[in-house]
């Protein structure tokens, strides 16, 4: 199948400048997790989901560590592009790639919590990629939180959460510069034609996590960035809504 182009005074799929993809979420997606949702973000599909392991790592014992942990594995599955990607295990390594975005994940997750009144527990946070159309990251992560809430809230009901942990409500969006205009939300069509391409992860507060930006083959001025941010704003306002609708 052909893929789109991009339409010189406009998106190719009609969106404003400012508009995101449509986004919904299909909670208890995976029935053996403590808490699961399949985040569905345009045409990219991520399945987020958490397990709960009653120990903590090593290092945490060791140093004497309290609370729990959370750390985060995201993938993509080989039928999730148009082209096959080999699974990690084929190559005998995690792909440079997917390691960054699982950092990315966890540290942003563990900026919503406070891990000290999870107990000695640990929290798994597993984000697989069904089907890529741009912003896998920011779907993971704006899913992992929902799944989050869902596997917290069930060890709340049986009474194994004395205080709830979370701190920060959590979620993250793309914007990037597209033929010379400020985008919110790039699907793969405009993230490959990006002259800039930037990820904001923030909080419900207007509280910065992380930002990942970068010119691709380009500059952009601080006028630029700031038009970014504040593009990037509004999406994190409408991804928080959803967020709060769904659970």
């Amino acid at each position: 199948m052909a893929q789109p182009t991009l339409v010189s005074n406009g998106r190719h799929d009609g969106r404003a400048a400012d508009a995101l993809r449509p986004i919904r979420f299909e909670n208890g997606i995976a029935p053996h997790a403590a808490g699961s949702t399949l985040i569905h973000w345009g045409n990219t599909r991520v399945i987020c989901a958490v397990s709960i392991d009653d120990v903590v790592p090593r290092w945490m014992k060791e140093q004497s560590v309290p609370g729990g942990w959370l750390t985060a594995e995201y993938s993509m599955l080989p039928y999730s592009t148009v082209d096959r990607k080999a699974r990690d295990i084929s190559k005998g390594r995690l792909d440079g790639r997917s390691s960054e975005i699982q950092r990315l994940i966890g540290r942003a997750l563990r900026a919503s919590i406070d891990l000290t009144k999870l107990g000695q527990r640990t929290l798994w946070i597993d984000c697989d990629v069904l089907q890529a159309d741009g912003g896998t990251r920011t779907a993971a992560i704006t899913g992992a939180w929902v799944a989050l809430n869902l596997a917290l809230k069930k060890l709340q009901s049986l009474g194994k959460l004395p205080q709830w942990p979370i701190v920060e409500q959590v979620t993250a969006v793309s914007v990037g510069i597209v033929e010379g205009r400020p985008l919110l939300d790039l699907c793969y069509v405009e993230d490959a034609g990006a002259a800039v391409d930037m990820n904001l992860v923030m909080t419900a507060t207007g509280k910065y996590i992380e930002l990942q930006g970068s010119g691709e083959e380009s500059t952009f001025s601080r006028e630029e960035l700031e038009s970014l941010l504040a593009l990037g704003r509004t999406g994190i306002d409408q991804l928080v809504e959803l967020q709060n609708a769904v659970l």
